[in-house]
């Protein structure tokens, strides 16, 4: 979710994609018997679908790649790595461009732009690209704060600013739960019977309690 500050129509175009690894692309497919009122109508708009296989169009598959559309979930102890362009819609010159790239977490504010210094000027349908990467040491809600600032011709300075907001989760969760076991002391009768070790003498068996006593 992106918010812009200023409302006014800027001359830069701020846009951030997280990279990750792509998904394979999808299409769904629509088909109709002959006699239909389209006719092969569908079947020739999907022979000519580039993301299509040829020989299997009515089949979900598909040989391209879908870069991802949002930020989604990020685990802790992951690397965020987020791709930020910087382009120039305008027909005119922009000097003195700034980007900064800031990262919000619940205890802290960190700063993730690897240059903080400013690029003299961006000509007409040019950009300005750089690439972020930061391993996510806490849990909880996340927000990549990109700022851009500028210089018109006429030396106006301008400023706007793009929200990102994500969440970092528990790659794992474990629960330990405890019991309390009580130890009831056993009776006398429940205790095994013991046999005392005996010996022989003079080809009698004598125990060796018969023996602790006579002594």
């Amino acid at each position: 979710m992106d918010v812009n500050q200023a409302k006014q129509e800027h001359l830069l175009a701020l846009k951030v994609m997280r990279l990750t690894k792509p998904t394979l692309f999808t299409n769904m497919p629509v088909t109709c018997e002959e006699r239909d009122l389209p006719g092969d109508l569908f079947a020739q708009l999907m022979k000519s679908d580039p993301s299509t296989i040829k020989g299997a169009e009515t089949l979900m598959l598909g040989e391209m790649l879908t870069l991802p559309q949002n930020f989604g979930n990020i685990f802790l102890g992951e690397t965020f790595s987020c791709y930020i362009s910087v382009h120039n819609d305008s027909i005119k010159v922009v000097k003195d461009i700034l980007v900064k790239a800031d990262l919000q977490t619940s205890s802290q504010r960190l700063s993730l732009s690897a240059s903080n210094s400013a690029v003299t000027e961006l000509k007409p349908e040019c950009c300005i690209d750089d690439v972020i990467h930061h391993e996510v040491k806490e849990i909880g809600t996340h927000i990549l704060v990109c700022a851009v600032s500028y210089t018109t011709q006429f030396g106006e300075k301008l400023y706007f600013r793009k929200f990102f907001k994500f969440q970092v989760l528990k790659p794992l969760d474990v629960k330990t739960k405890f019991y309390n076991a009580e130890v009831r002391a056993a009776c006398p009768s429940e205790l095994p019977h013991l046999r005392l070790p005996s010996r022989l003498v003079n080809g009698n068996i004598i125990s060796s309690a018969s023996n602790h006593q006579r002594g």
